[in-house]
C-alpha cells in the first residue's frame, strides 16, 4: 500500500471517530383535562428532567392535547400550570424507546386527592389506598404536616387550658389569676380577639377592686379591648368597651364606642344605651345617665325600662314652687305613661303609678290603640 493511501486511510479513520453519537430520544403526550372534566387548552406542561440537566415546556392545543416528540430519555418531573399557577404534577416519570409514553392530567381527580390527603392530613390518618397511590414527595408531605398537626394539637391544647383557666377565673373575680393565664394564652397565640376580651375584663374587674392601681389598670384593660376590636370588630365588643370607659368616667369615649356598636347592631342600639344609662346612675352620675337613656328611647321608643329609666331620672329634677306643688320637668310624665302604655303588668308599674301621682300627673289605667276597628255604627 503506498504512504499516500495509507495516510488517506488513516485520515479518514479519524474523522469516523470524530462523529458523535446521536442522542437518544422519546415522545410523551397525553390529555389535560379541567375540573369539569372538560379538555383545557393553553395549559403549560413543563419537563423538568432529574437525572441531568433539562427543561422543556410545551401547551396543551385547543382539543386538550399536548405531546413531546423530541423528548431525551430519562426521568422527569412533570408539571401542569394554569395562569402561571401549577395545578397539577407527575414525578420522576421515566421515559423510553419505542411508542410516544401517555401521561394524562385530569384536574379534578387530581383535586379530589389533594382534598382526600388533607382531610386525611387533618385527622393523621391514611388508608392504605390512599398511601400506595402517594408519590414520594407526596409521602413526605403528608408525614410532614402530620407532624405539624400534632404539634398544634399539643400547642392548642396548652392555649385552650390557660384560656379557660383565666375565664374561670375573672367568673371568680380571681383577677390575679385570670391575668396570669390571659397573658400566657396570649404568649402562645396573640391573633385569637376572645382572649383579649376576656383579659380587657381582668384588668377592668382588677381595676375597681385596686383603686391605688387603678388608673395603670384601667389603660392596660383598655388596650386589651382595642386589641379585641381590632382583630374582630363586634358590636358586643364596643359596647363592653364602653362601660368599662364608663366606669372610668370616661363618658365621651364611651358614647364614641356605643355608636360603633350601635353602628354595627341598628336593632340593638337601645340597649347598648340602656346599659350605660344604668351603669352611670349606679355611679352616681344622673345627669350623664338621664342623657343616656334619652338616647336610648330615641333609638327605640318601644324600650319600656328604658322609658320608666328617664321617667325616673327626670322625676329626680323636679322643683316646688312658692305654694310646695311639685313641678315635674318636663317629659317625666309622659315618659312614665309610655312606660305604663307598653308593660301595664311590668315590673315597674307600681312604682311608674306612684311617682306619676307624686309629680302631680293622673294615671292612666287604660290605654287604646286608635288605630283598632270601631264598633259597627259606632263613629269616631
Amino acid at each position: 500500500m503506498s504512504l499516500f493511501k495509507s495516510l488517506t486511510l488513516s485520515a479518514f479513520a479519524l474523522a469516523l471517530f470524530s462523529i458523535p453519537a446521536m442522542a437518544q430520544v422519546t415522545a410523551v403526550e397525553g390529555m389535560v383535562k379541567d375540573e369539569a372534566g372538560k379538555p383545557l387548552p393553553g395549559a403549560v406542561i413543563t419537563f423538568d428532567r432529574t437525572d441531568i440537566k433539562g427543561k422543556y415546556t410545551v401547551k396543551s392545543d385547543k382539543k386538550g392535547h399536548y405531546g413531546h416528540y423530541g423528548l431525551p430519555i430519562g426521568t422527569y418531573n412533570i408539571s401542569v400550570a394554569v395562569d402561571g399557577k401549577e395545578r397539577d404534577k407527575a414525578t420522576n416519570f421515566r421515559t423510553g424507546m419505542g411508542d410516544p409514553k401517555t401521561l394524562n392530567f385530569d384536574l379534578k381527580q387530581s383535586q379530589d386527592q389533594a382534598q382526600a390527603l388533607a382531610a386525611a392530613a387533618a385527622t393523621g390518618t391514611l388508608s392504605k389506598e390512599q398511601e400506595r397511590g402517594m408519590s414520594k414527595e407526596q409521602k413526605e408531605a403528608f408525614d410532614k404536616a402530620a407532624k405539624a398537626r400534632e404539634a398544634q394539637l399539643a400547642k392548642n391544647k396548652e392555649l385552650n387550658e390557660a384560656y379557660t383557666a383565666g375565664k374561670n377565673a375573672v367568673e371568680a373575680k380571681q383577677w390575679d389569676v385570670a391575668i396570669e393565664n390571659l397573658e400566657k394564652a396570649n404568649t402562645m397565640d396573640a391573633t385569637q380577639g376572645a382572649i383579649w376580651s376576656v383579659l380587657a375584663e381582668a384588668y377592668v374587674g382588677k381595676a375597681q377592686a385596686t383603686p391605688p392601681e387603678a388608673a395603670a389598670l384601667y389603660e392596660k384593660g383598655f388596650a386589651a379591648f382595642a386589641k379585641a376590636i381590632e382583630i374582630a370588630p363586634d358590636a358586643g365588643l364596643y359596647n363592653n368597651y364602653a362601660l368599662a370607659l364608663a366606669k372610668n368616667k370616661k363618658i365621651d369615649d364611651a358614647k364614641a364606642n356605643l355608636a360603633k356598636a350601635a353602628e354595627l347592631d341598628p336593632p340593638g342600639a337601645g340597649k347598648y344605651y340602656y346599659n350605660l344609662g344604668a351603669l352611670l346612675v349606679n355611679s352616681g352620675q344622673n345627669d350623664a345617665a338621664t342623657d343616656t337613656f334619652k338616647k336610648a328611647i330615641d333609638l327605640d321608643p318601644a324600650y319600656a325600662d328604658a322609658q320608666y329609666q328617664y321617667g325616673v331620672a327626670l322625676a329626680g329634677r323636679a322643683t316646688t314652687d312658692a305654694t310646695g306643688k311639685v313641678i315635674p320637668p318636663p317629659g317625666a310624665i309622659d315618659a312614665l305613661q309610655k312606660y305604663l302604655q307598653l308593660k301595664p303588668d311590668g315590673s315597674y308599674a307600681q312604682q311608674a303609678k306612684e311617682m306619676i301621682a307624686a309629680l302631680g300627673g293622673t294615671v292612666s289605667t287604660t290605654f287604646t290603640n286608635p288605630n283598632a276597628p270601631q264598633p259597627k255604627g259606632k263613629k269616631k
